[in-house]
C-alpha cells in the first residue's frame, strides 16, 4: 500500500475519531500514533542504511498537513517526531534507525532549556564510558509518551559548544513533572527533567560541541517546513523558543542565522 493510501485509511479509521477525543478530553492520541507506526508513516523518513532513500521532507510535510485538520495534537507529535528523526537518520546507530524506520519508535525534541526555579542547571559530565546529563527541558512534545528524546547539553569538552544525545525515555533519572494547568495535554507538551540521567558515551549524536550546527542543518529545515504547511496557528513550540535562545548574547554566528530563519517562520 502506498503511503497516501495508508494515510487515508488511518485518517478515516483512527485519527479523526482520536482527534475528537483529544480535543474534548485532552488525552494524548496514542491510538493515532500507534496506527501511524503500523502503517509505516512514523518511519517514512528513515532507513536502516545511512545512504538509504529516507529523509523525504516533502512526504513528511504532506502527512502533517493532512493530519492537522483531523487532529492537531497528532500533527504536533508528528512535527517533533520527524524533526528529531532527521537527527537520528543522520547520526543515530543502525539499531535506532531501524526501529524508527519500522515505525516502532517515537522520537521527540528536548532542546530548549527551562530556567524556571534554577533548580536543575544543564550539565554533561563524563566518567569513563558514561555521561551524566542534568537539565530541565521545556516545550517537549510527547513528553512521557515518546520512546526517546533528542537531547541537548553543553559539550563534554571545554569548547563551550552544544552536544546532542539520544536519551531513552525509560532511562533512570528522567521524569516528567506534573503538567501545569492550561498546558496542551493532548500533545503531552511539557517539561522533562534529568536529575541526572546517565547514558553511554555512544549515545552522542554527531560530534561533541557541534550540536548547534546540527540543529541548524538537520532540525531547522524540518521544523520550518512542517510548521509552514499548517500555518502560524500551529507552529511547533520548540521553534519560537529556539529562536529566542539563539538570539541571546551567548549565541553568535550560526545562532544568529537560526534566530533569523526561525523569526521569518513565525511572521
Amino acid at each position: 500500500m502506498s503511503y497516501p493510501s495508508a494515510l487515508h485509511d488511518v485518517l478515516d479509521r483512527i485519527i479523526a475519531p482520536a482527534g475528537e477525543l483529544a480535543c474534548q478530553e485532552g488525552k494524548f492520541p496514542r491510538a493515532a500514533v500507534m496506527a501511524l507506526g503500523r502503517a509505516g508513516l512514523l518511519g517514512l523518513t528513515c532507513s536502516t542504511e545511512p545512504a538509504g532513500d529516507g529523509t523525504d521532507l516533502a512526504r513528511a510535510a504532506e502527512v502533517v498537513a493532512r493530519v492537522m485538520p483531523a487532529c492537531p495534537a497528532t500533527a504536533a507529535v508528528l512535527q517533533s517526531h520527524y524533526a528529531a528523526a532527521a537527527v537520528v537518520e543522520a547520526y543515530g546507530g543502525r539499531w535506532l534507525r531501524g526501529e524508527v524506520a519500522a515505525g516502532r519508535h517515537l522520537c521527540t525534541l528536548a532542546v530548549v532549556e527551562d530556567g524556571a526555579g534554577g533548580t536543575v542547571r544543564s550539565t554533561a559530565r563524563r566518567t569513563g564510558g558514561v555521561v551524566a546529563l542534568r537539565a530541565r527541558k521545556r516545550d517537549v512534545v510527547a513528553a512521557g509518551e515518546a520512546d526517546s528524546y533528542v537531547w541537548s547539553s553543553p559539550s563534554v569538552g571545554s569548547d563551550g559548544g552544544l552536544t546532542l544525545w539520544g536519551v531513552p525515555a525509560h532511562a533512570p533519572g528522567l521524569f516528567v513533572p506534573a503538567r501545569p494547568t492550561g498546558a496542551p495535554l493532548a500533545s503531552a507538551t511539557s517539561t522533562v527533567v534529568a536529575d541526572p540521567v546517565r547514558v553511554p558515551a555512544e549515545a552522542m549524536l554527531g560530534t561533541d560541541g557541534e550540536g548547534f550546527k546540527i540543529l541548524l542543518d538537520a532540525v531547522l529545515p524540518w521544523l520550518l517546513e512542517l510548521c509552514g504547511v499548517v500555518g502560524s496557528d500551529a507552529v511547533h513550540p520548540s521553534l519560537g523558543a529556539l529562536a529566542r535562545s539563539a538570539s541571546g548574547p551567548a549565541r553568535t554566528g550560526d545562532g544568529q542565522a537560526f534566530a533569523a530563519s526561525a523569526a521569518m517562520a513565525l511572521r
